[in-house]
Order: C-alpha cells, then sequence, then structure tokens
C-alpha cells in the first residue's frame, strides 16, 4: 500500500482518550498508523476526582487551563494527534429528576452545528477508520451520549458533497466505524478472579452484584495492546485531576492485565470494507484483531488497480 493508514478517536472530554482505546492507540503509532483523537469539549464542568487535587489553588484556580496542559501531556506520551472541537461540558446532571443542563453546552447544540466541525476534521484528516462511543455513550453522560451522535453524524455525512456544504477539504467516506467497548462481564469477570486468586482484593465485587443492571455489548473486535498497557496508564495519570492514582482504574496491575486480557475491545457498528458488523448474522462467532481489517486489503486492491 503506498497510502498512510489513519485512525481517528473521538471522544467527550479530555481523559475519555486516555480511559478508552489509549493502548489502543497507541500501538497503532507505534505500528505507523497515523492517529488523531478528537475532544468535542473541554472538560470545564469535570469534578475534580483526585483528592490530592480537590484543593490545589492552581486546579481551583483555572481548571480549564489545567485540563488543557493534562490533555497535551496525555498527547504526548501516546505520540497522537490531537484537535479540540470546541464544545463546552454539560456537567453530568445528578438529582431525581435531574435538573436541565445548562444553555449552551455540548448535549444541547443541535446535531448538524455540533456535527459540522467534526465533518471538517474527517474531510481535512480522512480517516479509513472511526471509534467513538455507542448510543448509550458507554455510560449515559449527556456529553457521551452525543459524542456518539456526532461521531455517526459525522461518518455517514462526511463523503456526501451534498451535505455539509462548504465545510472543509472534499468529500471523504470512512470505512469503518468501531464503538469502544471498554468493560465486559467476560473481562470483569476475568479480572476479579484473577485478582482474587493472587490474593488482592477485587474492587468489582458490587459491579458482579448489579451486572444485571447493565447491557451486555457484542465485542466484534479484540485488538492486542499488551506491550502498550505502560503507555495507556501514564497517559491516564497524566490527567492528575480526573484519577486517583492509588484508585480503580489501576487496582489490576500492568503485569495482571497483560496475562488476564492483552486486548482492548471494540464492536464494529459500520463498515464498507465487509466484516463482522455487530447485529448481522455474519458477525456470530466472528473476532477480528484488527480495526483495519478489510481497509488494508481494500487499500491494496485499490493501489493494484491503479498501478495496472
Amino acid at each position: 500500500m503506498s497510502e498512510q493508514l489513519r485512525l481517528m478517536a473521538v471522544h467527550a472530554h479530555p481523559d475519555d482518550e486516555s480511559s478508552k482505546g489509549a493502548a489502543t492507540t497507541a500501538r497503532y503509532v507505534a505500528d505507523g498508523v497515523d492517529v488523531l483523537v478528537v475532544s468535542c469539549t473541554g472538560g470545564e464542568r469535570g469534578d475534580v476526582l483526585n483528592p490530592r487535587l480537590q484543593h490545589d489553588p492552581e486546579v481551583v484556580r483555572d481548571i480549564v487551563g489545567y485540563r488543557r496542559r493534562e490533555m497535551a501531556e496525555a498527547v504526548r506520551i501516546l505520540g497522537v494527534q490531537h484537535r479540540w472541537l470546541g464544545f463546552v461540558d454539560s456537567g453530568l446532571p445528578e438529582g431525581d429528576p435531574l435538573p436541565p443542563l445548562p444553555d449552551g453546552c455540548f448535549a444541547l447544540e443541535p446535531l448538524e452545528i455540533a456535527a459540522a466541525p467534526l465533518v471538517r476534521l474527517v474531510r481535512e484528516f480522512r480517516p479509513h477508520v472511526m471509534t467513538t462511543y455507542d448510543e448509550n455513550g458507554g455510560y449515559p453522560h449527556p456529553d457521551h451520549i452525543m459524542c456518539h451522535r456526532v461521531s455517526v453524524e459525522a461518518y455517514e455525512a462526511a463523503g456526501d458533497p451534498d451535505r455539509y456544504v462548504g465545510h472543509g477539504a472534499p468529500p471523504w467516506t470512512p470505512l469503518k466505524l468501531y464503538y469502544n467497548q471498554t468493560f465486559s462481564r467476560l473481562k470483569i469477570t476475568a479480572y476479579h478472579e484473577a485478582l482474587l486468586a493472587s490474593g488482592a482484593e477485587s474492587p468489582f465485587a458490587e459491579w458482579m452484584e448489579r451486572w444485571e443492571e447493565r447491557e451486555e455489548r457484542p465485542v466484534t473486535t479484540r485488538v492486542p495492546v499488551g506491550d502498550h498497557i505502560e503507555t495507556a496508564d501514564a497517559a491516564l495519570r497524566a490527567h492528575a485531576t480526573q484519577v486517583d492514582p492509588d484508585g480503580f482504574w489501576f487496582a489490576v496491575p500492568a503485569a495482571l492485565r497483560r496475562e488476564v486480557w492483552p486486548t482492548e475491545d471494540y464492536e464494529l457498528a459500520r463498515s464498507r470494507v465487509g466484516g463482522p458488523v455487530a447485529g448481522t448474522p455474519e458477525a456470530d462467532g466472528v473476532i477480528e484483531d484488527d480495526l483495519f481489517a478489510g481497509v488494508r486489503e481494500h487499500l491494496a486492491a485499490q493501489a493494484a488497480g491503479v498501478a495496472r
């Protein structure tokens, strides 16, 4: 193939790129793939979850600037490119009933307004593969759900010359769209049992008890990332306001994760080059190990056709 492979990972907030699919992006960067991470919002309304920084004067004074610096460090660690879409974090509403979302936030933007800058980026960067969240957002944060909506819209519309006219470069049609599936019942069970077998305490016991409340999503693709787990951990730690270094995210040691579950998992949602699209008969029992499965063959066939 003469054309470099390109991957676009679309996320709602800074830190999402490091907790969902970070080892995958690091692996593809190491393989020579051009990777662009897109952050839809600046995370302006995110809580400070690291107890060591909750009263830090710099964090209190300038959470927006602090999170941008965290993101820059995570980008450096992962070796990816990065762009902000520029929308404002919607926050995570709590209460019963839930309070209304704040005016002007990302989740309240009309779809075509919210998707337009992503369509422009797709046409400029020309990804072969895109990743994002499922229709439930992975979990029902309003920005994650909106991230799903704009990603699907951009995937479907960027190649249509009659849509989003005047937005960026000429139309470009991505070939595959995946949903991140960060946690599955099988994966959490494997972690839980491995921790108990090692004599350690498992933080997943409550998850196991409440799992019936969670929808089990299909997994069509498991990307081997064992050599890049530490890179992903370092990127996540760079988001110091968002993770407790002694907390949940690092409860399973990297060596144990590499042994028990050395992949990051995805659901193939759309494909223009075949493959086990979730919910189709072709997906039954078929597991890919490469986000670019089918894409490589498609591009090779194109190159051969041009050469002839």
